[in-house]
């Protein structure tokens, strides 16, 4: 049994689980636990930024659903006291500032579920990290890693959710500092170009020339920034800002999806890393719909999530990394399924 003891009661639920999105989550989530999960660890199939992204599930689970609150407190905590060092990392410091970047956004909804300073300390450490990568040659952005190898667009999304995130949780003496980085981080983001013609942002901005490298619009460049966004709006109470993601989402609602399905514009099946792009993309949609509901966001989600629950799981119940339906299943591909179902669960609350 590699999930925690004490999460044993809560999916005893499981047993009268009626047909509901946050029913099919738990259940989801308990097959994650014991497939992947790690209790020495603390990680998800020895991932490492992709355990990021399952700790910022399971705590925005854990604090919407009141019947999982405690097994999801269990299980962040536990991630929390064995992962840091893992891999040979510092406290979840590396080279890549998109990786730091996750695993901020995972101690932060954790603080949310919990309200342990610890957690948001831990992130506010993290973005600290981050601001040092902030020495580009093109007048602004984040660099992806430390040896500077290039500028990508998924670490300078996540250098304004994290700084958006904590300016809306910080004392009222520190917003400022957050809140200032997030919007510097905005306005280079949205003047770089990377954001292409399409309304698509592409995998990043090319730092010989510092414009936008041209390469693929994968689904997680779509989404991590509507929960920046959304974020900083709130942090501003700037509607303006809503407005440019309202137009993010409309875009990659239409232009990455077959037959309204979200769909990663690669060849499939895909690796542990592309696997969890689609998951980190709806949680994205799940935040901006939560400050600013639409209907449309609300559909995308549902008839996603009824897609993968309908088509996309094989006979173990893992689920696999076309929503609607095909080969290639993964630790990452089912985790990213727990994203839309809590997401589902969350829009029709």
């Amino acid at each position: 049994m590699k999930y925690l003891p004490s999460l044993t009661v809560a999916f005893l639920l499981l047993d009268m689980a009626h047909a509901d999105y946050a029913s099919d989550a738990e259940s989801a989530i308990k097959l994650l636990q014991d497939k992947w999960y790690n209790i020495e660890t603390g990680l998800w199939d020895d991932m490492w930024w992709q355990s990021g992204n399952i700790v910022e599930t399971i705590a925005k689970f854990g604090k919407q659903d009141e019947d999982f609150k405690q097994a999801a407190i269990d299980i962040v905590s536990n991630t929390y006291e064995k992962s840091p060092n893992q891999k040979g990392y510092s406290n979840w410091k590396n080279d890549f500032y998109d990786d730091e970047g996750w695993w901020a956004m995972g101690w932060i909804a954790s603080y949310d579920l919990t309200g342990d300073q610890r957690y948001l300390n831990t992130a506010k450490d993290l973005f600290e990290d981050m601001t040092t990568g902030w020495t580009t040659p093109c007048k602004g952005g984040l660099w992806w890693n430390k040896p500077k190898e290039s500028i990508a667009a998924i670490s300078n999304e996540l250098f304004l959710a994290v700084g958006a995130s904590l300016a809306n949780r910080v004392p009222a003496s520190e917003k400022s500092d957050y809140q200032n980085w997030a919007q510097m981080e905005w306005d280079w983001f949205w003047e770089s170009g990377v954001i292409n013609g399409d309304g698509l942002v592409n995998d990043g901005i090319d730092n010989k020339t510092c414009r936008n490298d041209g390469k693929t619009t994968f689904t997680y460049n779509q989404g991590v920034v509507l929960a920046g966004l959304s974020e900083l709006a709130r942090a501003k109470s700037d509607g303006d800002l809503i407005r440019h993601a309202n137009e993010l989402a409309s875009a990659s609602m239409s232009r990455l999806s077959d037959n309204g399905i979200l769909t990663e514009p690669v060849k499939h099946p895909l690796d542990q890393t592309a696997a969890m792009f689609k998951g980190a993309y709806v949680r994205g949609l799940s935040a901006l719909n939560e400050n600013e509901g639409q209907q449309a966001y609300t559909d995308f989600l549902k008839r996603n999530a009824d897609s993968a629950l309908a088509n996309a799981r094989d006979g173990e119940g893992v689920f696999g990394d076309r929503w609607q339906g095909g080969d290639g299943s993964s630790a990452a591909s089912h985790a990213a399924v727990i994203d839309v179902l809590v997401a589902a669960a969350q829009a029709s609350t």
